[in-house]
């Protein structure tokens, strides 16, 4: 007779229960948060729309036989996988109100990829401003979790009326090819579904994956027909030349260089070719099998379990009034496998809690910060304050220093889960180290291979967004969430103006001058703050890579889990994890 178990099942099979059902009570008094929730939801879906109908509408390219952009990615990825992320990123705030580019991060036969393609609907997915730093941003996150990378190149090549904001610099739209060739070497696949014309950066573009696969009527060249009819001697243009041009363009307008003749019959670069736009996704499709993933269950610690508890709940729990108070472990509850929560060193550093949970039956490492009041702590305030939830003292920095090192060390992705207003400040707290332990979380940080994702569910503020590895955090966060709630600013509207013009107050109040100009310049800078920290506006600058609604986070935070697990670069045998037994004792 054979048995089997699942391994260290004593510690993970059944983890510490976490979090209740919301009572009556608290769902009639929650009411009205829920509904200033979707109004923030309904905000922000508006502008996803917005930028799903950039450019030409959908019904043009389907009217000459094509599909867009949406329609492949439909096509390709697995039902109910799909994660959008860096939707509304626009950071230059470009005529198109878009960068070009569709991206996120999905299943394709059953393994996980970051997919992008380009946006067909706009210039014809042409180069546009901030397009390279969006692309950057995926190409990053391919090589964080060793996961595959689709595109669906459609690539027109340089909107040459705006050269100088896509081409050049260390940043620039050459640096995605050099990214290719880093994911090939270090042996991540690109996978490429090449369709249209493809001229200039867009051949290079189609050139720079690993596998080719081209629709019958795409092709990818150094230079396009307009490129090479543009040519120009005289270094002007005159009657003449444009006559030339003209019967240049002529000539290259029925062909166009590097075609699939060319490609496939002739270089063989392409490895197929299909009639048909689906085709070339069902070849993506078959390589996508190909590729090697383990099985999961060669990491999970348990069965898969949903949360007891419905995650519609989290639209209660988290207040939309940043100063009101809550439970985080409730939030946490309706995040893990069956509401279940390993917490390390729960009676040390309150102000945050760090612990293993299951997401789909593997371990994964939480870290976040605990709300509320903590009277007789800070230790080394001696009672002259107390500490707050959200911000991070000595014992909380030390905590999460050495568990992200013990997770490094049993290779557990963590999952961050910030609303911080800061480090405590002021003499008490210098002289308890906290400047230098701030800076010791992030070397902890910086010293794992590990991936890491954040997620703002409201305040990221000072140096803890930092810390808390924000997506400053280049080497380790595969990509940053935020919520309806989320504001990121460097500090409050209020202490910023107040830092900003109090000694000009100072001054104008002891000559004797009117306060009201000071106090309207003040009032105005809060409402700035305002408006650059609220949710649409931090995901166009790139300060998180997606808005999402409180209850796609357990979808995105599965998607996370299962790529690390995929194809891990470095295995910790289970029976070998010290976490679980540190927690235990």
């Amino acid at each position: 007779m054979s048995r089997r178990q699942t391994p260290l099942r004593p510690y993970f099979e059944s983890m510490p229960p976490i979090g209740s059902a919301l009572s009556e009570v608290e769902i009639t008094r929650t009411a009205e948060n829920v509904n200033l929730v979707k109004e923030q939801e309904q905000l922000i879906a508006k502008e996803v729309e917005r930028v799903k109908n950039a450019g030409i509408p959908a019904q043009k390219i389907h009217d000459r036989g094509g599909m867009t952009v949406y329609d492949r990615l439909d096509y390709l990825v697995d039902p109910g996988t799909w994660c959008p992320l860096h939707t509304l990123y626009n950071p230059r705030d470009n005529e198109e109100g878009c960068t070009g580019v569709v991206n996120g991060i999905g299943k394709i036969s059953g393994k996980w990829a970051v997919i992008i393609g380009f946006d067909n609907k706009v210039m014809a997915g042409a180069w546009i401003s901030g397009q390279s730093e969006n692309i950057l941003m995926v190409t990053d996150m391919a090589k964080r979790l060793n996961i595959p990378l689709v595109w669906m190149t459609n690539c027109s090549g340089v909107k040459l009326m705006e050269q100088e904001t896509v081409y050049a610099g260390r940043r620039g739209s050459g640096t995605p090819f050099f990214r290719h060739a880093d994911l090939n070497h270090l042996g991540v696949p690109i996978l490429n579904a090449i369709y249209g014309t493809n001229p200039a950066g867009g051949g290079y573009q189609g050139i720079s994956p690993t596998i080719l696969l081209a629709h019958k009527d795409a092709n990818i060249a150094v230079g396009g027909a307009g490129i090479v009819g543009g040519m120009n001697p005289k270094g002007h243009f005159d009657v003449e030349a444009a006559k030339a041009l003209i019967e240049a363009t002529k000539a290259f307008k029925a062909k166009s260089p590097g075609r699939v003749e060319t490609h496939f019959d002739q270089t063989a670069y392409f490895r197929e070719v299909h009639d048909t736009e689906q085709g070339v996704l069902d070849g993506i499709k078959q390589y996508m099998r190909m590729l090697p993933a383990y099985d999961p269950t060669m990491f999970r610690v348990a069965a898969p379990a949903a949360p007891k508890f419905p995650g519609d709940d989290l639209n209660r729990i988290l207040p939309v009034n940043q100063k009101r108070q809550y439970d985080a472990k409730q939030i946490l509850a309706r995040l893990t496998d069956n509401s279940e929560f390993m917490e390390y060193r729960a009676d040390y550093g309150p102000e945050v809690f760090t612990g293993i949970a299951k997401v789909d039956g593997f371990p994964v490492a939480f870290i976040g910060n605990n709300q509320g009041f903590f009277p007789d702590y800070p230790k080394y305030a001696n009672d002259t304050y107390f500490g707050v939830g959200g911000k991070h003292y000595r014992e909380g920095l030390i905590k999460q220093g050495e568990f992200v090192t013990l997770c490094g060390r049993d290779n557990l992705p963590i999952v961050w889960l910030q609303d911080t207003s800061g480090i405590d400040v002021g003499d008490l707290a210098e002289e308890a180290e906290l400047l230098s332990l701030g800076q010791s979380l992030i070397y902890s940080i910086e010293q794992t291979e590990l991936s890491m994702m954040c997620v703002v569910l409201r305040k990221g503020s000072a140096a803890a967004h930092y810390i808390m590895c924000g997506p400053q955090a280049n080497n380790n966060n595969a990509f940053t969430l935020g919520t309806p709630m989320t504001e990121i600013y460097v500090m409050h509207g209020e202490t910023a103006a107040a830092a900003s013009y109090a000694r000009r107050l100072v001054k104008e109040d002891s000559a004797g001058n009117p306060l009201d100009p000071v106090l309207d310049k003040m009032n105005q800078m809060i409402k700035d703050y305002q408006d650059k920290s609220r949710p649409a506006y931090c995901a166009m600058n790139g300060f998180v890579d997606e808005i999402v609604p409180l209850t796609d986070l357990r979808k995105y935070i599965q998607a996370f889990v299962g790529a690390n697990y995929q194809n891990p670069r470095s295995i910790t045998p289970v029976h070998q994890m010290l976490l679980p037994r540190i927690i235990k004792g």
